[in-house]
């Protein structure tokens, strides 16, 4: 398994390409590797069935050119912060060892979002303990803890930390948003209509990724609230 600089967490299918896909593609450009971690397969979602959203988060991850794509299936709804799951979510952060971990926003419209935010910052931090033991294939892992923890925004307006430019890459990550087809808009379905199956829903997507690049001078652009404080070493390498 090559080293992965960034790990992001999604609570279903499609949270990570909807809220970050342009941001993991521009670290991919950048010769990084990205790795995507679903805890449930939205198998409550209205439009759609598991099986479905399964095949559409691989053609996702292929699209998108991840390293690795992995579903911890702890149930769509019954998304927890349970010391069973933060078990689970803790080998997967030592497994990829990632230096950047990207997860929902801890409020949200969903609240399987907001129980996800809460369940990966509390695991982020005990995956770096070595009094919490956990394997993967048979072998003891040892503890890593992330650097960054990064919460994307979604339905919630929240005020971000740092907006990155995504102006050359957004363009390529709506494929991988576009990928999971059966949850938005398709002339003709009669599967019932949902928030985000509205056929304004990806034109107002567009929009908002329009306003945050507006906000520091960029075609389109991508927001983030970080959970820690990030030290800057060389002051002209980040603002140049």
């Amino acid at each position: 398994m090559p080293e992965i600089y960034a790990l992001a967490f999604g609570a279903h299918p499609d949270d990570v390409e909807l809220s970050a896909g342009a941001t993991l593609l521009k670290i991919i450009s950048e010769n990084k590797q990205v790795a995507v971690c679903d805890l449930s397969e939205g198998e409550l979602g209205t439009r759609g069935s598991r099986e479905i959203r399964r095949q559409e988060a691989t053609k996702a991850a292929q699209l998108m050119g991840y390293t690795a794509r992995v579903n911890l299936n702890l149930g769509d709804g019954n998304i927890a912060d349970t010391q069973e799951n933060r078990l689970k979510v803790i080998q997967i952060i030592r497994q990829f060892r990632p230096t950047s971990v990207f997860t929902c926003s801890p409020l949200e419209r969903h609240p399987d979002h907001e129980h996800t935010a809460r369940l990966i910052k509390e695991a982020c931090f005990y995956a770096g303990l070595a009094n919490i033991p956990t394997e993967h294939e048979g072998d003891l892992q040892t503890p890593h803890r992330p650097t960054y923890l990064f919460y994307y925004l979604q339905q919630v307006h929240i005020v971000p930390d740092l907006i990155v430019d995504v102006s050359e890459t957004f363009e390529r990550a709506r494929q991988g948003v576009l990928a999971f087809e059966s949850q938005f808009y398709r002339p003709g379905s009669n599967e019932p209509e949902t928030h985000i199956s509205r056929k304004e829903f990806l034109t107002g997507l567009e929009a908002r990724a329009r306003y945050f690049g507006e906000l520091i001078g960029v075609k389109y652009g991508e927001p983030f609230v970080k959970e820690n404080h990030i030290g800057i070493p060389h002051f002209s390498d980040v603002f140049k």
